[in-house]
């Protein structure tokens, strides 16, 4: 059972990066009738409230169109990397949000299903990250908006992964072959991150 109150939850989409392998800004490539960003942040909302939703995007980029009352704030830092993204996200989460998941805008397949559960097994911890004996997976992350401390931190120590949070702070790791009971081939890690990815993403889609 879930220590968290739904309405306390909230969602980080980092969507800053420069998409040097896919050649184009990611944000705003089509998948469907929609466009990548606008999925992720649709299916967010089947999960955590619309307007606790908070999308990260690059400084020199334009705001995207969204249909969801999202809040929106820019990476100044994006060569940074994501832990940077990650507080600029944290930055703009007011008192009412306990915990967010944290995902980048490239997961076309992600399931409202596998966020539910990351949000149901962070129980106690600061950080529940699924795991998969050899990585962890930091943007399919749960983690409380109260380690913005611990990241600003690391910052300031020029560190950019998220991965060196989790030694500093309580982190769960969750075993990603339990999780497949609420996502059975784990489409939920699978990033699109070249042409070819997104080709298969939309093929197990049904968009082709």
């Amino acid at each position: 059972m879930s220590l968290i109150e739904p309405s306390s939850r909230g969602a980080i989409i980092l969507c800053g990066g420069k998409s040097v392998r896919m050649g184009q800004d990611k944000a705003s490539l089509a998948f469907g009738s929609e466009t990548l960003l606008q999925r992720t942040v649709r299916i967010l909302a089947e999960v955590v409230p619309p307007e606790k939703i908070i999308v990260v995007g690059a400084a020199d980029r334009p705001i995207p169109v969204l249909d969801f009352p999202v809040r929106f704030t820019r990476d100044q830092h994006p060569e940074h990397g994501p832990l940077e993204g990650i507080a600029a996200g944290l930055r703009v989460a007011a008192s009412d949000i306990h915990s967010v998941y944290i995902t980048s805008c490239d997961v076309p397949l992600l399931k409202p299903s596998f966020v539910a559960a990351m949000f149901d097994l962070l129980q106690q911890h600061d950080v529940a990250v699924p795991f998969d004996d050899q990585h962890m997976h930091p943007l399919a992350a749960v983690y409380r908006t109260s380690v913005l401390p611990w990241v600003e931190r690391l910052l300031a120590e020029n560190q950019r992964s998220p991965r060196q949070l989790f030694p500093l702070v309580s982190t769960c790791r969750i075993p990603v072959d339990g999780l497949r009971t609420v996502d059975r081939d784990l489409v939920s890690l699978m990033n699109v991150n070249t042409p070819e990815d997104y080709q298969q993403a939309l093929l197990a889609a049904g968009l082709t």
